[in-house]
């Protein structure tokens, strides 16, 4: 029988996700596992092991065509493979049908309006909106995902985009401040205006507590300004995470 001749510089393999780069007008490219490669570039996956199916450097990884030693060299000016496959892992444009770009797709759509749905409330009635309805808000404001951003940054884009078109804000945080010392009065008016509302204010001895509502993306500047004025005693807890009223809101 005879023998079936296999080329050298051809490798076969299946089931495998295509990161490609082009460079030194040369076309270059490596085998991955599937659903790896985001996890990578997100850090989730540390071990490249489990990412790469081979540290074969390819010109086509599906007709299975290894890329020359020399040309590798020429256009990354490094030989260790490991570390050329890292930088077309880092760098390069990852392959994918249009059933699984299109899936990817829909699935991030989803998750960017669980994310609102979970930090924002209607603002006159205090309650989160189901995830539906957020969904169908962005469908008619024709909001289009980017696959290369995760949920909670497009989340961040879509909400100035879904208060033109429905009430909508980020539910608030609920904290207790409590300053003391001859700059309290200095302290508590800097503070004030980082807050949306000041629920419960009450002065004893030189000392006031106080119970506010402040937007989430003020929260680190609130804690830092707690500290900023020397001469005060200040202690800064948070009571709540979200001021919701518990219910979705309903549809009428």
């Amino acid at each position: 029988m005879a023998k079936i001749f296999t080329p050298t510089n051809q490798i076969r393999l299946t089931n495998v996700a295509v990161v490609r780069m082009k460079k030194a007008g040369k076309r270059f490219e490596i085998a991955c596992y599937k659903n790896k490669v985001v996890s990578w570039r997100n850090n989730v996956e540390k071990d490249l092991d489990e990412v790469l199916q081979t540290t074969t450097v390819f010109t086509n990884v599906s007709k299975g065509q290894v890329a020359k030693k020399e040309d590798i060299v020429k256009a990354f000016g490094k030989e260790d493979l490991t570390e050329v496959c890292k930088e077309i892992l880092k760098k390069g444009e990852l392959q994918v049908s249009d059933k699984e770009r299109h899936a990817h797709l829909d699935a991030l759509f989803k998750d960017i309006a669980t994310n609102v749905s979970e930090k924002c409330v209607n603002p006159e009635t205090k309650r989160p909106y189901p995830v539906t309805m957020i969904e169908k808000a962005m469908k008619d404001i024709h909001f289009s995902t980017k696959p290369n951003r995760n949920a909670k940054q497009q989340m961040l884009d879509v909400i100035p985009q879904l208060k033109a078109v429905m009430p909508l804000e980020r539910a608030q945080m609920r904290l207790k401040i409590s300053i003391s010392g001859k700059e309290a009065r200095k302290l508590r008016d800097k503070l004030v205006k980082l807050t949306t509302a000041v629920e419960t204010e009450n002065w004893d001895a030189g000392e006031v507590v106080m119970i506010c509502l402040i937007d989430p993306g003020q929260y680190r500047e609130m804690d830092e300004g707690v500290h900023s004025i020397k001469g005060c005693i200040s202690h800064l807890e948070l009571l709540s995470l979200k001021e919701v009223t518990e219910g979705d809101e309903l549809l009428e």
